[in-house]
């Protein structure tokens, strides 16, 4: 046998009511850079999914009848508990994931912290409304109540940083959760689950059930005393998530795909914009929702760009993702490289030019890594706004650079997608960047830079990148129900 298989491999187990609980089956779980099973996750369905619903609902009466405040300090608690092993957290993600150690470091694991923080924070912020009819002699007032068990399900690409998003606002609102985490990326969610009882969660108000969609997040999403589901992941799985909670009228937010575009006009900074259009092309393997795949630039210095642009993504690393001096780590699965690695014949295929990456650089990779699932960053030129490269989301490190002319046709072009999520706008012109801005249809739109986030303001696409936006103000309003209260005195 070789080393990997030498070490027990890490068996994650459920846990409910506040205990680990083993489960009768088990699914592999890959180290994506060296293609070796390294940990088995619970296999789990509707007898766990079961006994999670039950425990959170058994949870919640006492749960949310705690004040804001008591609330507040126990999401602090965890979020230093977290902070304390930090290094431990990043370690397992990186290793889980495939994402290098930098990027998980400096990325998920404090922002991880972050969301725990902030919503324990924004949590003591919330006020109601209240108006007077002196006429009739009423006074009305709204009050917000937790909704109950809220069903969380979030994905791979960033593991503990999106769970948390969901999670925090979940339980700073009063409600209790069960929660699955995508079955390739369990292990830091299995590890917070270790830190909860020492944070002060009450058992049974955190409950984490692993395991796949078709399965364990099918029956969290038809439980009838689950009535709110939050989700981020792909389009074609919310369509399902619609569908299957529809009979019980359950409330929504689905953060999906984008299809993003960066649009580069000939005033642009490119000393600022190259670096950073990289970085939003690249960035954790591209496997980020909000990573720009579509840049238009404008014709005047669309050469420069092309050249400058290529070189910088050459530059990036590609290898070991424990390695500090690696840009980019190894994709998530054998599958997802294979359905990458096809858009980028299909573009081939239609004419297209690759100037770097896929098929066109050699890649080098250290001995241990051979099997590993790894792509260098790639850039496809002269690709038709029609052509599935230009019009699906790829979630791997492939872009397309166009040209354009005008303003106008530009933001015809970047609206020419059914997706809505993100949007980057390069100028020096201010009245452009406003102009274009509001034209785009994109929940986020920024200007000279990218992934900059005040976690106050929405976060949401529109059209086919999903439905409701998570915020301070957003999350609060979507975590609880709002009362109107008359009172005629």
């Amino acid at each position: 046998p070789t080393m990997a298989h030498s070490q027990p491999l890490l068996v994650l187990e459920n846990f409910i009511g506040g205990k680990f609980v083993p489960c009768s089956s088990y699914i592999d779980s890959y180290n994506p850079s060296t293609g070796d099973v390294y940990c088995r996750v619970p296999d789990s369905g509707k007898e766990e999914v079961e006994a999670a619903v039950k425990a959170a609902k058994d949870a919640f009466p006492v749960w949310s009848s705690k004040g804001p405040l008591e609330r507040s300090q126990i999401l602090n608690k965890l979020a230093d508990l977290i902070e304390h092993d930090l290094e431990a957290f990043a370690q397992a993600e990186s290793k889980d994931q495939g994402k290098t150690i930098t990027f998980a470091r400096t990325v998920d694991i404090p922002r991880a912290v972050h969301n725990l923080r902030f919503f324990a924070s924004s949590i003591l912020h919330h006020v109601t409304e209240c108006t007077e009819m002196p006429a009739v002699g009423c006074v009305h007032y709204t009050s917000r109540a937790p909704v109950g068990v809220a069903g969380l399900i979030s994905p791979w690409n960033l593991p503990l940083y999106l769970l948390t998003w969901k999670i925090a606002p979940a339980i700073a609102c009063g409600n209790t959760v069960v929660a699955k985490p995508s079955e390739m990326t369990s292990v830091t969610a299995w590890m917070m689950c270790k830190l909860l009882e020492k944070a002060g969660v009450p058992p049974g108000v955190v409950n984490v059930v692993f395991g796949t969609g078709a399965k364990a997040g099918e029956a969290l999403v038809c439980h009838p005393d689950v009535p709110l589901i939050s989700f981020t992941g792909s389009t074609l799985t919310a369509q399902r998530i619609t569908e299957r909670s529809a009979p019980h009228c359950k409330r929504l937010s689905l953060e999906l795909g984008g299809k993003n575009p960066a649009i580069i006009f000939d005033d642009a900074d490119l000393s600022q914009c190259i670096p950073t259009t990289v970085r939003s092309s690249f960035a954790n393997q591209g496997e980020i929702c909000l990573c720009t795949s579509r840049i238009f630039v404008q014709r005047g210095i669309y050469s420069e760009f092309l050249k400058r642009f290529v070189a910088e993504a050459k530059k990036w690393k590609t290898g070991n993702p424990s390695d500090p001096t690696v840009d980019v780590g190894a994709l998530i699965s054998k599958e997802h490289l294979e359905k990458v690695r096809n858009y980028v014949k299909k573009a081939q295929a239609e004419g297209a030019r690759v100037l770097c990456g896929e098929g066109v650089d050699p890649l080098a990779l250290p001995p241990g890594n051979q099997k590993g699932y790894f792509m260098l960053p790639t850039v496809i030129a002269e690709v038709k706004d029609e052509s599935c490269c230009m019009q699906e989301e790829i979630f791997g490190p492939v872009t397309c650079v166009v040209a354009f002319d005008t303003e106008e046709e530009v933001i015809k072009r970047a609206n020419g997608v059914k997706y809505g999520l993100a949007a980057t706008v390069w100028s020096g012109n201010v009245g452009r960047v406003h102009r274009v801005a509001h034209r785009l249809q994109s929940g986020l739109v920024w200007t000279n830079c990218w992934l900059v986030r005040d976690l106050n303001l929405p976060f949401g696409g529109m059209k086919a990148s999903g439905i409701g936006r998570e915020g301070a103000k957003d999350s609060y309003e979507f975590f609880t129900e709002v009362k109107t209260i008359t009172i005629k005195h």
